[in-house]
């Protein structure tokens, strides 16, 4: 997969479907349905108002889940999740279990359905359509005899091209002829807006080729125990290929040595967010002087592109590295890292023994998840992998209406609109920074549900009986598809994220918000629900994706997707001095009981909560203006609790869920976003309508002292 120069600023971790090279897994499977609960009784005082009739609006809060015995002011994530959560374990299949996971369980079941039909008439389907190669595809991956019988053939010639290299020339080579079958090594490349001139599409080389999380897990002394199991585990994955014990052993250890060596120069996660740290343009000679030992001309000639004025050689530091380590490195030590990596990359499509090896590793070791997920899933994730938005297009027919795509755009224009009415107003800046955020707001683009035009697939060969060439050439499908874009202008209507995806995301080098349909659903939006439900669901995340635009990293981009500086320089200190005061916040939880000095870190989640802020206080003076516009339904209780509340409490309900401590820790390391339960008490802790709505009084947990209080947009 290729890297933008900077992630898209979605909502949540992506529910993948398989391990990721990181052993990042965020997975989306079945689970029980809830187990039912007792009717909670009327809530107290200190809680919300008493009940009172029910209107005929459909309640779409199961009032039930709420905890009578915790109290909104003093643990509001508590209060509307504790309850759901004791009753809804995580299954052994799965490394956390939430809302999100609900829904995007719904959105498995539907491609499943999909792709099982698919299956099931590819051979009579026509020739060279979306859905004989999307059955074949599948097919393929749910062939298990055949992939068993065919053990570690598929990676054969591969093992046998490195076991030849001789040198670093060899090596670079090696590497250079990779990319051009579509197979990434060490480094990544690939297709993003230029951060000077984001109209025109450029190559981004970035730094990766790590197996571990980050480089603090190569040298931290708490983290030794992964490293003991990393080598174990590569040493088991060259077992399986026939390299004796011993040699196993040593080549793992020297793998480890080669990958510290790249980890000292590699950016950690912090670092990573920092926007210098993820442009650096330069001509092709600039950067063969970075890399002497590299030819990015070659590079470029074997990928079939020209590079006219330059590419970003995004973090020259470890690109210098990587080349010291071209004419430094002994070869056999090449050897064993690319040997390692070749095997680790095709596990998934090979035998089982293979799979059960990464996924006793990267599921278990660094997750704490008990089992693997099932074939199905696993296979349905190389799909999406493979020709997800192809199968977006047979999803978006069976399951989004035209009617649900129309009142998202309502929303969208309704949360825009409050948006801008608090730019406006703010009392922090200037009149002449507001008018160029306006001038950004005025450019955003809302993409809803799918693409306007889908892409097409005509020229990727799909075989209905070998998976792991169906994978390869997908992969390579993929990549020229992406590398092709170079050079040409950006095209803002492109999506980033697949329609059966239970996400959001903003992407700051084309100022776009995107809502793919599998989000566009309850808890998030329900056309037939009380318009709190839908502000605090959806609203709410459409605030979110709104407010990248100016959380930390968009506001460094103006409307055009330019990398550019539009702040005088006493707004931004304003600004700054109160994104420190959020990092102080989130700093300061520690979300792991049996951890006490395991802390969120600030800065890494600044983003994410500079846009749950935002978009909850955006989000929630929409809701007003609606109300004002049906006071009936304004002054109207459902199940006891007034619209506000209802506001608040579908928010909290979002982010409803609970994570395996090994995945908690995990994503404490490496995830931009704050763990679920603070993201539904951290902004609302900073709104005085939270409290307002609950009768919460100063000294209450979820009541911030007035001069700690943070707002921004």
């Amino acid at each position: 997969m290729t890297k933008q120069y900077l992630k898209p600023l979605a909502l949540a971790v992506s529910l993948a479907l398989s391990l990721t090279a990181c052993g990042k897994s965020d997975e989306q499977a079945a689970a029980p349905a809830p187990a039912p609960a007792a009717t909670a009784p009327a809530p107290s005082a200190s809680t919300a108002p008493a009940a009172a009739a029910t209107t005929a609006a459909t309640s779409s809060f199961d009032v039930s889940e709420i905890d009578p015995s915790l109290k909104a002011c003093a643990d509001f994530n508590g209060f509307v999740n504790a309850k759901w959560i004791a009753a809804n374990p995580i299954p052994a299949d799965q490394s956390s279990w939430g809302a999100f996971n609900i829904l995007a369980e719904k959105s498995l079941k539907t491609q499943h359905d999909i792709v099982d039909d698919a299956a099931k008439n590819a051979d009579s389907a026509k020739a060279g359509s979306i859905e004989q190669k999307i059955g074949w595809l599948y097919h393929s991956g749910m062939d298990e005899a055949t992939i068993e019988k065919n053990g570690f053939d598929p990676i054969k010639p591969k093992l046998d091209a490195i076991a030849g290299l001789k040198n670093g020339t060899d090596v670079a080579n090696f590497i250079t002829k990779s990319y051009a079958d579509g197979d990434m090594q060490v480094f990544q490349f690939g297709a993003s807006g230029d951060f000077k001139h984001a109209d025109t599409q450029i190559g981004f080389a970035n730094e990766a080729g790590l197996g571990l999380p980050t480089k603090d897990y190569y040298t931290k002394p708490e983290y030794k125990d992964i490293r003991d199991a990393y080598v174990a585990y590569i040493a088991k994955s060259l077992e399986l290929t026939g390299v004796s014990e011993d040699d196993a052993k040593k080549q793992a250890d020297e793998v480890l040595k080669f990958e510290t060596a790249l980890a000292a120069a590699s950016l950690s996660p912090v670092e990573e967010r920092d926007i210098k740290n993820e442009y650096h343009f330069v001509t092709v000679k600039e950067a063969d002087k970075v890399t002497p030992h590299f030819s990015w001309e070659k590079f470029f000639d074997a990928q079939g592109l020209k590079i006219d004025k330059g590419f970003s050689l995004s973090q020259p530091k470890f690109f210098a590295q990587f080349d010291k380590m071209l004419a430094s490195t002994p070869v056999e030590q090449w050897q064993a890292y690319l040997r390692f990596h070749a095997i680790d990359d095709a596990s998934p499509y090979l035998s089982k023994n293979f799979q059960d090896n990464k996924f006793a590793f990267y599921g278990t070791t660094l997750a704490g998840q008990p089992q693997q997920k099932p074939q199905w899933k696993r296979v349905l994730g190389a799909v999406n992998a493979s020709m997800g938005e192809a199968l977006g297009q047979l999803y978006v027919a069976k399951e989004f209406t035209p009617e649900a795509k129309q009142r998202a755009e309502e929303l969208v224009t309704n949360i825009r609109n409050a948006l801008k009415a608090r730019i406006e107003n703010l009392d922090w800046m200037s009149a002449d920074t507001k008018a160029k955020a306006i001038d950004k707001w005025n450019k955003f683009l809302p993409k809803i549900g799918y693409p306007d035009k889908w892409r097409d697939w005509s020229g990727l060969e799909i075989k209905p009986d070998n998976y792991y060439a169906n994978i390869l050439a997908a992969g390579k499908f993929n990549y020229d598809y992406d590398i092709a874009k170079i050079g040409k202008p950006t095209d803002r209507k492109e999506w980033g994220m697949t329609p059966q995806t239970v996400n959001a995301y903003y992407n700051p080098s084309d100022n776009t918000i995107n809502f793919p349909a599998a989000i566009l659903q309850p808890p998030f939006f329900d056309a037939k629900a009380d318009d709190a439900i839908n502000y605090g669901g959806i609203g709410a995340v459409i605030g979110h994706e709104s407010s990248h635009g100016f959380d930390d990293q968009g506001s460094q981009f103006d409307g055009d997707g330019n990398q550019k500086d539009w702040w005088s320089k006493d707004d931004k200190a304003k600004f700054d001095a109160r994104t420190d005061k959020l990092v102080k916040q989130f700093d300061e939880y520690a979300p792991l009981k049996d951890k006490p000095d395991l802390h969120v870190n600030g800065k890494l989640t600044l983003g994410e909560n500079i846009a749950d802020l935002g978009g909850l206080n955006v989000a929630y003076d929409a809701l007003q203006t609606a109300l004002k516009a049906n006071p009936t339904e304004a002054n109207q209780k459902i199940d006891g609790y007034t619209e506000d509340q209802r506001f608040f409490l579908n928010w909290a309900r979002v982010w409803r869920g609970s994570m395996r401590e090994k995945t908690s820790i995990l994503r404490i390391n490496t995830d931009p976003h704050a763990p679920m339960g603070l993201r539904a008490i951290g902004a609302p802790s900073n709104m005085p309508a939270f409290a307002a709505a609950f009768e919460c009084k100063a000294g209450d947990a979820m009541v911030r002292p007035a001069d700690t209080q943070v707002k921004i947009w």
